[in-house]
């Protein structure tokens, strides 16, 4: 296979198994912490409308499943490309920072939680799954 093909096809894996990872993360998350009483955790708009009633427990979950599923995402993508391997796993983080910056734009959270979320779930995890896939050090 053509590798350049097979690269394309590494990211969109790494992309596919992160996104299942996330939901999945999230879906027992509010089993493991549920969210507070009234809220609908698969309606935006009931976490919107409800966004005060959230103490930091409830912050944990969703920090996981962007980190894991960027982690997850990152690593496939590296065990699947030919070549480039940091660079297939951080085009996995930026699709993720992608979807973390939207996020917070529909669910306005606590500033604290936002910048955990954008700078420790995404660019680190992807340099960490990179190397857990035997990608490329930074040295």
């Amino acid at each position: 296979m053509n590798p350049i093909i097979r690269n394309i096809l590494a990211v969109i894996a790494g992309v596919v198994v992160g996104g299942v990872v996330n939901a999945a993360i999230i879906k027992l998350g509010s089993i493991i912490i549920p969210p507070p009483p009234g809220v609908d955790p698969s309606d935006i708009e009931s976490i919107k409308a409800n966004i005060g009633l959230y103490e930091a427990k409830h912050f944990i979950i969703p920090f996981l499943a962007h980190a894991l599923g960027t982690l997850f995402g990152a690593f496939i993508a590296t065990r699947i490309g030919v070549s480039r391997h940091l660079l297939l796993a951080l085009i996995v983080g930026i699709v993720f920072l992608a979807g973390g910056i939207m996020m917070i734009q529909m669910v306005p959270g606590p500033m604290w939680f936002n910048a955990l979320d954008l700078l420790g779930a995404y660019f680190p995890m992807a340099f960490i799954g990179n190397r857990l896939g035997g990608g490329a050090r930074l040295s």
